[in-house]
């Protein structure tokens, strides 16, 4: 039997071909290394300086990540074939042409079930680290590496404003256009094409050159501001959703047509918005994790 007709090709072709359609991939790998490395050094940033959350991280990661959180924060887009309910997890899609989140109406996969969207994910594997870490005796199911893991990804994900795009082009899945000379949908765009390009333009195609520079712009105002939530929550993903919806209105959908050639007008006028949605989306992480792993005495402290 040849290769081309071998029956592990063509599921090989028929998967790949799945992911370049749905686009579930987030980021993309350097966006979200570059989220979980942010990340990680916003934990040790002195206005957010949380030795218990850097502990707790680096217990829970196993063993071969050696205590680097970035290096597995695309493991959430390796697992949809084989937890196939996580694919909704990783958007959530408003209907056609309204540039404002709702969770009651909003938050549910493409079979109606609700509560399967990106969001409500950020919540579940929120409230199962705080749960298990505050209640140790507690008994529980919950596989706490997995849960860090999706979190980090998820938290990632909200922050890429087509990620809560429109219900009737999936979040710009089937928008196809041109990246300058290659073809892509404009999902994609946004996941992958606009960063790489910057990598290659401006930071010598190094990524960590990339992180460097985004993390200098971040300013001390910035912290307090993107990181924290109202009324004491841990985490506020609705808030985040609602950014991107707005902003995937206002500059990803903007004269972005089916058909239509993007180049340096569109890659240069968005480009601020991706590093900049990509540095919220590390500081955000940082700050959630530093208030699920907080000690009862900080806890107890910030509610008096």
């Amino acid at each position: 039997m040849g290769m081309s007709s071998s029956p592990l090709l063509r599921i090989w072709k028929a998967l790949l071909l799945l992911q370049f359609v749905t686009g579930a991939l987030g980021w993309g790998k350097e966006g979200h290394y570059a989220v979980c490395k942010i990340a990680e050094s916003s934990l040790q940033f002195q206005a957010y300086l949380n030795e218990d959350a850097t502990a707790a991280v680096k217990e829970l990661l196993p063993e071969y990540a050696d205590g680097d959180l970035a290096s597995l924060c695309s493991w959430a887009d390796t697992m949809n074939f084989r937890y196939h309910w996580s694919s909704a997890l990783h958007y959530v899609d408003t209907p056609d042409f309204f540039c404002n989140y709702d969770f009651a109406r909003d938050c549910h996969d493409s079979s109606g079930h609700r509560y399967a969207c990106v969001t409500a994910a950020i919540y579940n594997y929120t409230d199962q680290l705080k749960s298990e870490y505050h209640n140790p005796g507690a008994v529980t199911n919950y596989n706490l590496t997995e849960a860090l893991l999706f979190l980090s990804h998820f938290v990632g994900d909200v922050h890429q404003p087509l990620h809560v795009g429109f219900l009737g082009d999936l979040g710009g899945n089937t928008i196809i256009v041109h990246w300058y000379t290659r073809k892509a949908n404009l999902h994609h765009v946004w996941d992958t094409s606009i960063i790489e390009s910057a990598m290659k333009d401006f930071y010598n195609s190094d990524l960590t050159t990339m992180i460097n520079s985004i993390q200098s712009n971040i300013t001390d105002n910035e912290l307090p501001l993107w990181g924290d939530c109202e009324g004491n929550q841990t985490v506020c993903p609705n808030v985040f959703a609602s950014e991107s919806i707005s902003l995937a209105c206002k500059y990803a959908y903007r004269n972005a047509t089916p058909g239509s050639t993007l180049t340096d007008d569109y890659f240069l006028s968005r480009l601020p918005i991706v590093e900049e949605r990509v540095a919220q989306a590390g500081v955000c992480l940082a700050a959630t994790l530093n208030r699920v792993f907080a000690s009862k005495v900080q806890i107890a402290e910030s509610r008096r």
